[in-house]
């Protein structure tokens, strides 16, 4: 029982239920594990007893983090402090970053109030507590304003709780932001907390749209280096909003790669999270490239970058990141000799005071790994601390690769503020939408840097589940939730800033995760592995906070097992879920599919994501037998396919029914429409299509399960026969076009008065 106290203490749960009716319980030896990361010994019973006299002894006058909700009712951990108690809250000094709000294209979506915070956006007061409970109330003022992108102003607002619990004296509250809350009671006890002051919802997307879902590496243009780069998605995003009409382009995680020979090629497995990759640069739009007079080497670059994307598009060749990378360095340390213009070097200059610590760390993380490797763990001792005097003296020797590391830093946010803004001059009513991966890499910069917040000998995962018997290992350490919460979430809250900087909108991978994640000890199978919660009202209000201000949507991938209770919570918070057709079936009835009328309206609706089949490959059972080639089937190839085509004909004979496959049986192309055609008649606020379903490629991009057995990330957008295409022959598709017709709105039909009958 001391054990599983302890554990319930910290958020480590003992036991869990893959499905309602039955319970798995979690080995001691992997709680005792858990909480290790988390600093806490349970080894031995006498540990446990010393770990839970500890920690019951902490003062619970108040959580670590209190949120308060644009009108909704004050925290009961606030009404409830004792009648008397004084209140001091102190906002956290100006912090920049992040695009000034009221500047994205959903900006003023969220459905808040008024009142101006001090960021100059509204806020809506909060308003009276439940009948019966205390509220604070006082004289004190807000903080006095501060420029747009700082978090509050200087300064306290005062209040004491009345006596008299039922006093309709009202509280004053704070701007939105992140503050320090301070309570004194009338017996002298102390106490202080981390205060989020949120709105009650992310924007929503302005009206409903369509766009694109597209990895990025895999669009190769006629001028790309041999992998598609941020120039590409500027002129995607500019075709794709003036020609169809789209509100969205949706890529792959950008965040910067874990190097190595070869580099990890999944997005999904970064170095940092909190800066995006070079290697996505256009180096052509640099301004400095045009003022290179040597040009022999460049031309020689562009010529093996030709190359590259000549054996992509006609050779069969996989995409090449590491060659495309090598001749990309080339190039980019050449034009980084080119003296900035006074202009230039302002905006540099900017960046790198609002970036600060963070890409000054990254930058020398970069630094180190071309010195002594990516792995930091394999590093001499000294270097291994981001903050010891052997990396200062590193950081002074290295200076030229770390102003180098931080103007590529530049650079690229640089191309992807073109890219938004190609997106919101096309008339898209989103833009881009930018991918956060669920986690790092565990040698890579931002465990470096960011060390204490990581629970190291630890990975993420999923347990077992019926559609994978051994539960999964990602090979991702997770964040300490205490940590977290220890430094005001400050780390969460600086990524999602950055990402949101140039997005107008972010999708959240597994976004589940910010209620509870599986960890699973360093050498356990991920079956023995067990869930840490989060202060999921914490992790939401930050990140609510964070979209307002950027006036972004945001989209959870809530697919696969989830939570009771966790999208109820999200949707309340304006969070778009994401739905795919294949799952959308009536689980709690008859197991069919779900008619379109029934899907739900918040949400990002799709045919396929990066991880499962194309569209094509579905309707034709190609993949199942590409798995079974691979040997990655549990049953034979017969009952595969059985229950494969047994499932795709039930989706095809409700598109028959509602009158939305004209075409008949047989023609690939028309089911393909019709699907999509499904898509447009539920009420998802968005709806994603695939961009290699629009030209037919029937191979997924990436295969879970595989390693070296599949070339995952590596495939460029192919037609049917498995040929590229390039982005011009992707615009120039009569099988695109035919496809996009099925979403263009209906146009009104209404003739002009002069041809109106009488």
């Amino acid at each position: 029982m001391g054990l599983s106290r302890l554990a319930a203490l910290h958020g480590v749960a003992t036991s869990y239920s893959p499905s309602p009716d039955v319970t798995v319980s979690v080995p001691d030896d992997t709680v005792i594990a858990v909480l290790a990361a988390l600093g806490v010994d349970a080894g031995t019973p006498e540990a446990v007893r010393r770990s839970l006299v500890a920690t019951e002894s902490r003062s619970r006058l108040l959580p670590p983090t209190l949120v308060v909700w644009a009108g909704e009712p004050l925290p009961p951990a606030l009404t409830g402090l004792p009648p008397g108690s004084t209140v001091r809250v102190e906002p956290e000094p100006a912090a920049g970053g992040g695009r000034a709000p009221g500047s994205g294209p959903a900006a003023g979506a969220g459905g808040v109030g008024p009142a101006p915070d001090a960021h100059g956006e509204a806020a809506a007061p909060v308003a009276a507590a439940a009948a019966g409970g205390a509220q604070a109330s006082g004289t004190g003022t807000a903080a006095p304003a501060q420029a747009a992108g700082s978090e509050t102003g200087t300064g306290t607002t005062r209040a004491t709780v009345p006596r008299d619990p039922a006093a309709p004296a009202g509280w004053t509250q704070p701007p939105y932001g992140i503050h320090r809350l301070h309570v004194r009671t009338p017996d002298h006890h102390e106490a202080t907390a981390t205060l989020v002051v949120a709105p009650a919802r992310v924007p929503q997307p302005p009206e409903r749209t369509h766009g694109f879902l597209v990895q990025l590496y895999s669009l190769l243009s006629a001028r790309s280096w041999g992998m598609g780069d941020l120039g590409d998605l500027a002129d995607l995003a500019a075709w794709a909003g003036r020609t169809l009409g789209s509100g969205f382009v949706q890529v792959n995680p950008l965040h910067a790669a874990f190097p190595g020979r070869p580099t990890d090629p999944s997005p999904y497995r970064p170095s940092s999270r909190r800066f995006p990759d070079p290697v996505h640069l256009h180096v052509e739009s640099i301004p400095e490239y045009g003022q290179l007079h040597d040009r022999a080497i460049l031309d020689d670059l562009r010529q093996d970058a030709a190359a590259l994307s000549e054996a992509v598009l006609n050779k069969g060749a996989l995409i090449d990141r590491d060659a495309v990378w090598e001749l990309k360095r080339q190039a980019l340390e050449l034009i980084a000799e080119v003296p900035l213009t006074p202009g230039r070097r302002a905006a540099y200059c900017d960046f790198l005071a609002e970036q600060g610590q963070a890409l000054e760390d990254h930058a020398l993380w970069c630094a180190l790994a071309e010195e002594h490797g990516p792995d930091w763990h394999a590093w001499p001792e000294p270097l291994r601390d981001p903050r010891s005097p052997a990396t200062a003296r590193a950081r002074s020797r290295l200076l030229d690769r770390v102003d180098l590391h931080c103007r590529l830093a530049w650079l690229t946010a640089t191309q992807l503020a073109d890219a938004q803004r190609a997106a919101e001059d096309a008339g898209m009513a989103i833009g881009i939408v930018h991918d956060l991966a669920v986690g790092v890499h565990p040698a890579g910069a931002d465990t470096w840097a960011q060390r204490d917040l990581f629970a190291h000998g630890m990975s993420v995962g999923a347990p077992p589940d019926a559609f994978n018997a051994r539960g999964q290992d990602w090979g991702l350490p997770p964040w300490r939730p205490d940590a977290l919460a220890a430094t005001g979430y400050a780390a969460f809250r600086g990524l999602l800033r950055g990402l949101l900087t140039h997005a107008g909108a972010l999708r959240i991978d597994h976004v589940m995760g910010l209620f509870r994640l599986w960890w699973v000890p360093e050498g356990c199978p991920p079956t023995d592995g067990t869930y840490v919660t989060y202060d999921a009202e914490a992790m939401l209000a930050v990140l609510v906070l964070e979209a307002h201000r950027a006036g972004a949507v945001v989209v959870g991938e809530d697919l696969g097992t989830v939570e009771p209770g966790v999208r109820e919570a999200l949707a309340r918070r304006g969070v778009l879920g994401t739905s795919v057709l294949w799952f959308e079936r009536d689980w709690d009835g008859d197991g069919r599919p779900l008619a379109p009328e029934k899907w739900r309206q918040d949400c990002l609706a799709t045919a396929t994501t990066h991880d499962l089949p194309s569209t094509s490959a579905r309707l034709t059972g190609d993949h199942v037998t590409l798995r079974h080639r691979l040997g990655l089937l549990t049953r034979t190839l017969e009952e595969e396919l059985t229950e494969d085509v047994t499932s795709t004909a039930e989706w095809l004979a409700l598109l028959a029914r509602l009158r939305m496959l004209p075409e008949g049986d047989g023609d690939e192309p028309a089911a393909v429409r019709a699907v999509h055609r499904f898509l447009a008649a539920t009420p998802a606020r968005m709806i994603g299509v695939w961009l290699p379903d629009t030209v037919g490629d029937r191979r997924p991009q990436n295969l879970p399960g595989t390693w070296d057995q599949y070339p995952n990330w590596r495939l460029p957008i192919a037609d049917p026969e498995g040929h590229p295409v390039t982005l011009e022959e992707i615009t120039a598709s009569p099988r695109l076009h035919a496809l996009m017709e099925v979403l263009r709105p209906q146009r009104s039909r209404t003739a002009p008065p002069g041809e109106r009958p009488v």
